[in-house]
């Protein structure tokens, strides 16, 4: 049945609830007693990439399909949207030194045995040793210094290419999936439908980059959700799961084959994804300029490392307004829950989050002649069979108490804007 022009976003509101914390827990597992909870859940079904990049500015995140913002006053670690300034950038001594070593691998086949143990094959044996690289100029180019396509050696220790293609299922992938969650997450449950639930379904429509001119062969021509495929001789070694969206690159999941753990493939891979961010930007895609990297949990150590990559900022979860990290951290120190824009409204101490989860879940719903649902408009059939867009006051669905209280989080949680922009199953 085909959606009345102009349908760009189309959504099913999802109870909001209490899920089982993987931050706090042992790897492999999910702690039943740590507990992370949602403001606010969705599934969506179409989203245009305008639509989802004023969600995650108000601390949204995606799932595959399923859309939820943390309520980060009753959850066990709380998380901040954390996003980098691409175009102030700079890397450390260290993120330059770790890009220079993957790029002499790749080039000239030098591997500190330290670093990891791998068989040279017999054509990086006949490569120089000890050639210097290039000085260290910008991001991009030492990014793809290395890189099939870019480089100018004639003969190089391996090949690497970095390509994007839009979210797709194969094998070579799942197998790639399937190996990091074992051996990196202690994870052996998996299957071809997780994944592809996890990392390969998207809502999010495609839309033209507004490119004053042609851009470069290796850059997106279109928003939307992407595989970065990382190769060394034809074989993949990495993938990145990202969202393109009109002011950012959104980081959405990493994996590589472990074999090359020693090159710290995680943090290579935050810096590509900074500098593709910076070169969309650069080939005239001017609101292009940050990084999302998800999540900041101050209160879980392994997920610190975001504050590396500088200078970053954290959104309120009051008034979603960004702050710098470096003023956040003390606040986030001393509070379980920080408030940024006035840290009076921060809470020290964890509140009894048992009665507290049960007492949000039992709260009232709005009223339905709330103002709130002024702007909800739902999918209906008109007299011609078309799916179209018909406010929620015409129809009788506000006389249902769930349907409030699950539209009443959902556009709580959008804000009035987004929510025009939107329209409702139920």
């Amino acid at each position: 049945m085909a959606l009345a022009p102009g349908i760009e976003s189309v959504v099913s509101p999802s109870p909001a609830g209490a899920t089982t914390c993987g931050y706090c827990s042992p790897p492999g597992q999910r702690s039943e007693a740590a507990t992370n909870c949602h403001a606010a859940a969705l599934h969506a079904y179409l989203l245009s990439c305008s639509v989802y990049q004023g969600m995650i500015d108000r601390g949204w995140r995606r799932s595959g399909t399923y859309c939820y913002k943390p309520n980060l006053r009753l959850g066990c670690c709380p998380q901040y949207t954390i996003r980098l300034d691409t175009l102030k950038f700079q890397p450390t001594r260290g993120q330059r030194k770790l890009l220079n070593r993957w790029n002499r691998y790749v080039l000239y086949g030098e591997s500190d045995s330290s670093v990891m143990d791998v068989d040279e094959s017999s054509k990086s044996k006949s490569c120089r040793k000890g050639k210097a690289l290039p000085p260290f100029t910008t991001l991009p180019a030492a990014i793809h210094e290395a890189e099939e396509g870019f480089h100018n050696e004639s003969e190089t220790a391996h090949t690497f290419e970095v390509t994007l293609e839009p979210s797709s299922y194969t094998d070579e992938k799942f197998q790639l999936y399937k190996k990091y969650q074992a051996e990196i997450h202690k994870d052996v449950e998996n299957s071809p439908s997780g994944f592809k639930r996890f990392l390969v379904d998207s809502p999010l429509n495609t839309e033209p980059i507004p490119y004053p001119s042609e851009p470069p062969d290796h850059l997106p021509r279109e928003y939307g959700s992407y595989h970065q495929m990382y190769r060394l001789d034809g074989k993949l070694i990495a993938l990145g799961v990202i969202d393109i969206l009109p002011k950012c690159v959104s980081s959405v999941y990493f994996m590589y084959d472990s074999t090359w753990e020693r090159y710290s493939m995680g943090k290579i891979s935050a810096l590509r994804e900074t500098s593709l961010a910076r070169e969309i930007q650069e080939a005239g895609a001017s609101e292009m300029g940050y990084l999302y990297m998800g999540f900041y949990i101050y209160s879980c150590q392994k997920m610190r490392y975001k504050g590396d990559y500088a200078p970053s900022y954290l959104a309120d979860p009051e008034t979603h307004e960004w702050y710098p990290l470096a003023t956040c951290t003390p606040l986030l120190a001393k509070h379980r829950y920080a408030c940024f824009s006035d840290p009076s409204h921060s809470s020290e101490e964890g509140e009894n989050l048992e009665a507290a989860i049960a007492n949000d879940s039992q709260s009232q719903p709005m009223p339905s002649s709330s103002s709130e649902f002024d702007f909800v408009n739902i999918l209906a059939k008109s007299d011609t069979g078309q799916l179209i867009s018909k406010p929620i006051r015409d129809t009788g669905y506000l006389s249902f108490r769930e349907v409030r209280q699950e539209l009443g989080h959902c556009i709580r949680g959008l804000g009035q804007d987004l929510t025009k922009d939107i329209v409702f199953t139920v």
